[in-house]
């Protein structure tokens, strides 16, 4: 059958490019539920027209959550398959149209990140139902506030969608891909907020009265930013805001610091010492409160994930297509919760591309039947 399958995505491929440039014209930044929503009813209506079973997690302020089911009844431990369907920047942000295809590439919103991985699974999916494939359950899982780490819905999509998942024989998530290579390791994201308070006072008289909430915030700041391992613990304050006039003293400031992670215990650390930085005094009369203000897992390297990789390339060997190479990344997925509840995940399946989280995002229309082909044989064979 997979052969049958490669040939069905082949003859499909021409049509899907088409329907990945309809979807990404969609525009749908995380904060904007109208246009998440509409780019999940996008595939939602796909799969109804297909006869899937279309499940949602309903949500009042982030996008409605959706799980897509292919043979619903069929015997055997499902395979997940799973994107997010959220991107970064404003509506309007690409112009108009949001989408072009130029050459060999398409540009516009959540090309590569990560739209162009999800129309690679609804296009695996179709082959393999027109294929006649009923050996077991296909669920594709549309996250929709991934990349804020959850957040907006309180982190109940990815809690849903984790247990969706739960008896999943693989979790194959559809971050962008890079050419022979499977993301195995991922650090975790915290970000904490700073709140200085100081003592306002005429500038003139700084000298003798006042205490400067800036200043104080500036040796905190300065105390995080040695925090630069990059297999280790980072730290980058990237927002601030402090004061109220030039010739005045200022009394408050306030910055965020964001932190990566690898492990658990790296993150228990940084926990006890944005405390213990908090606590200190730098300047005469400021004083520092501290909160978290998100938080995303690490994804740690996983025997159950190490398996699935040297089982996932076994097939890929068996039908000609590239073997793949485990790399660790900086930036935060999906795949790290996945892999915390106790699934098997390969992550970073999906198109190549270019410009990630920028306005000249793009990605390789030859990938995404690269991408296509992929999980189909992995649906067939693991």
């Amino acid at each position: 059958m997979v052969e049958q399958v490669r040939a069905k995505l082949r003859e499909l491929n021409g049509e899907y490019i088409r329907i990945w440039a309809d979807f990404c014209s969609i525009e749908s930044p995380t904060l904007c539920k109208e246009g998440v929503d509409a780019a999940g009813e996008f595939i939602a209506q796909m799969a109804r027209q297909r006869g899937w079973r279309v499940d949602y997690c309903r949500q009042p302020v982030s996008g409605d959550a959706v799980c897509i089911t292919m043979n619903p009844d069929a015997p055997g431990a499902p395979l997940a398959v799973s994107g997010h369907i959220d991107t970064v920047h404003p509506v309007g942000s690409f112009g108009s149209p949001a989408v072009r295809i130029e050459g060999e590439n398409i540009y516009g919103p959540g090309v590569m990140d990560c739209k162009g991985g999800v129309v690679a699974a609804v296009m695996a999916m179709d082959a393999l139902a027109q294929c006649g494939f009923s050996a077991h359950p296909v669920m594709l899982l549309l996250q929709t506030d991934e990349e804020v780490g959850s957040r907006l819905s309180g982190k109940e999509t990815i809690r849903w969608i984790c247990e969706k998942a739960k008896d999943a024989a693989a979790f194959l998530n559809l971050e962008p891909h890079t050419a022979g290579g499977v993301c195995l390791k991922r650090k975790g994201i915290v970000t904490h907020r700073f709140v200085i308070t100081g003592k306002e006072a005429h500038s003139a008289a700084c000298a003798t009265d006042g205490a400067n909430a800036i200043a104080d915030a500036a040796h905190r700041i300065l105390a995080l930013e040695k925090l630069k391992d990059a297999e280790g613990i980072t730290c980058n304050c990237g927002v601030i805001s402090g004061g109220t006039a030039v010739n005045t003293v200022p009394g408050s400031c306030t910055f965020d610091a964001n932190f990566r992670f690898a492990s658990q215990e790296q993150f228990d650390w940084i926990s006890a010492h944005v405390r213990e930085l908090a606590a200190q005094e730098f300047i005469p009369g400021c004083t520092c409160t501290v909160e978290q203000l998100s938080m995303r897992v690490a994804m740690e390297l996983e025997q159950r994930n190490l398996e699935l990789l040297e089982k996932a390339n076994a097939v890929f060997a068996k039908h000609g297509l590239p073997q793949l190479v485990w790399s660790g990344r900086g930036g935060g997925s999906d795949a790290a919760d996945v892999t915390c509840y106790g699934i098997p995940c390969l992550d970073s399946l999906g198109v190549r591309g270019d410009g990630l989280h920028s306005v000249r995002e793009s990605g390789e229309l030859a990938s995404l039947l690269d991408a296509a082909e992929r999980v189909a044989v992995l649906v067939c064979g693991l």
